[in-house]
């Protein structure tokens, strides 16, 4: 049974119920898989093993904190080692997302859908029950799969510390 914790965070003004248990450094990353923009399967460390990997959790790309830290991701794509990748996921449909990533501009980000079966939002314990939406998180797993960073944001609102997670992921390699 997965877990049910109430009050950690609100969704518009309210309290809300937070499905899983937060990861923390050292633990082992786990497997998850979300939809492509294409809408085929995606195995989040299967499909990128190898990669250190910078996994950003988010309630949703059409909202402006969402919009600005996945443009502010991939701008950052290209001053990093090639064997660090960024997946974006959220619980948006992978037709909104394809829309979204067109509109802004956003190549170098891996943006994934959780919309079908929420497998990462419960195994990251991101997952919103009230609102089917992920809370605002960010993860460095490194190639062995083993989490070395992870933050969850104490608000939907706010953005995580860039310089933190890049160092992170920088120190995986």
């Amino acid at each position: 049974m997965i877990p049910e914790r109430f009050g950690i965070v609100k969704f518009r003004g309210q309290a809300v119920t937070v499905l899983g248990t937060d990861l923390k450094p050292g633990d082992v990353a786990p497997e998850f898989s979300v939809q492509t923009l294409e809408w085929t399967p995606f195995n989040g460390l299967a499909n990128t093993i190898g990669k250190v990997r910078i996994i950003t959790a988010l309630p949703s790309l059409d909202t402006d904190v969402c919009d600005r830290e996945t443009r502010h991701f991939n701008q950052e794509v290209a001053s990093l080692d090639k064997n660090i990748i960024i997946l974006a996921i959220s619980a948006d449909l992978p037709f909104a997302q394809k829309r979204w990533c067109g509109a802004a501009g956003v190549d170098q980000v891996t943006v994934l859908s959780d919309h079908m079966g929420v497998d990462f939002g419960t195994k990251y314990a991101c997952l919103i029950k009230e609102a089917r939406i992920l809370r605002r998180a960010v993860f460095v797993v490194d190639r062995a799969g083993k989490i070395t960073y992870a933050a969850y944001m104490p608000a939907l609102g706010e953005e995580p510390n860039y310089a933190d997670v890049l160092a992170a992921a920088q120190a995986a390699l």
